[in-house]
């Protein structure tokens, strides 16, 4: 193939992203090294790295002393720090924000309450409030943020919105990514809660080893979220996964096993109910070891169809009743296994309460990856090292 003399500036480019490709997600590499998994030469390589130095994309790990004959061979690394994301999980009852490197590490989070009950001018200054603190405490600006992904409770459609339902109050009227970019310029994803929590056990949870999950989001909201040959599925209209939308499947009534469980002291209130009968039912009390039955049957109905739609790999049991995983775990495989043709493996989240801020800083990297290796290092811009 020719090169012509305008192709020249492209093709160094592209060269640059085969050596940033290669120093991602891989320890410190020497220019051999690079030039092995790249298919560069070596002296293409030396000065690439060189230039990612420069322009702030790679450090270099000098070598220490060494018993061996020569000196030994300087080291690069990509330098996660060259720009940073913001996932953030707001939620009825909270909001929560994680800042994070280029690496996915958490550089600072802030958690704040929320009524449930708040209208969304109340829940948006609170969201602001929870992203300037974790800015201020990573020492950050909105500048240095490359992507912000939001995850919301409710499908969420193509113009960002949840417009088909969501159970915070006025939520449907939000324009979330408008909100947010009076403060930052880069891109702003809003996306289902269910569906970054998938995306999230995948990436560092209880399914970090299959292509194929169903994700369940049990608590008060029972939902779902697919992934499908490694891609999280969104759907044409971004209601993928809304089964319990179908009233056959008895998700809608589920929860309300535990709610309405007899015995339940009238000092408890509804939002804690569930977790005084999963306790109960730990010690023995019939009647909610009987609630927990009923609920776990009423869950297993739309796990089973979507197990037997997609024919998972993993059904990973999450959301805020998997911290009673140990009750529900046997019961939802039986269940399962009663009504399918083939039985997935059965797991809890290990990720807990952050699966789904977790799931937002995932696909904050995404974005990142998808613009930095279709648009070049150009976009974003990686800041220059004085």
């Amino acid at each position: 193939m020719t090169t012509t003399g305008a192709d020249l500036p492209r093709l160094r480019e592209l060269n640059s992203l085969s050596i940033v490709r290669a120093l991602r997600n891989h320890p410190p590499s020497t220019v051999t090294e690079l030039s092995r998994r790249t298919g560069l030469s070596r002296p293409a390589v030396d000065v690439i790295a060189q230039g990612l130095v420069t322009d702030g994309w790679a450090s270099v790990l000098e070598p220490g002393a060494s018993s061996a004959v020569g000196r030994p061979a300087r080291r690069y690394q990509f330098r996660a720090g060259a720009g940073h994301v913001l996932g953030v999980d707001v939620g009825v009852h909270k909001i929560l924000a994680l800042l994070a490197d280029l690496d996915g590490d958490i550089v600072h989070s802030v958690r704040h309450a929320v009524d449930a009950q708040a209208g969304p001018a109340e829940r948006l200054a609170e969201l602001d409030e929870v992203v300037s603190a974790c800015l201020t405490g990573a020492g950050k600006t909105p500048t240095d943020i490359w992507a912000v992904t939001v995850a919301v409770t409710g499908a969420v459609d193509s113009s960002g919105r949840t417009s088909f339902f969501t159970p915070l109050p006025g939520w449907k009227s939000v324009d979330l990514a408008a909100h947010l970019s009076v403060r930052f310029d880069c891109p702003i994803v809003v996306e289902n809660d269910c569906k970054l929590a998938a995306l999230a056990e995948r990436w560092k949870g209880a399914a970090s080893d299959a292509d194929d999950i169903v994700y369940l989001l049990a608590g008060m909201r029972t939902g779902a979220g697919l992934i499908i040959d490694g891609v999280l599925r969104r759907g044409f209209g971004g209601a993928a996964g809304e089964i319990g939308a179908l009233p056959h499947v008895r998700w809608l009534k589920a929860p309300g096993h535990l709610q309405n469980c007899p015995g339940v002291p009238e000092t408890v209130g509804p939002d804690d109910a569930a977790a005084w009968v999963f306790n109960a039912a730990r010690e023995g009390h019939k009647a909610a070891r009987s609630a927990v039955s009923r609920y776990v049957k009423d869950l297993a109905v739309g796990a089973a169809a979507l197990v037997l739609t997609l024919d998972p790999q993993v059904v990973v049991f999450g959301g805020g009743f998997s911290r009673s995983a140990d009750l529900v775990l046997d019961p939802l495989r039986r269940e399962i296994e009663r009504l399918c043709l083939r039985m997935p493996e059965v797991r809890a989240s290990t990720l807990g309460a952050d699966s789904v801020a977790l799931g937002a800083l995932k696909l904050s990297l995404n974005e990142v990856d998808q613009r930095l290796f279709s648009a070049g290092l150009s976009a974003p811009v990686a800041p220059r090292r004085t």
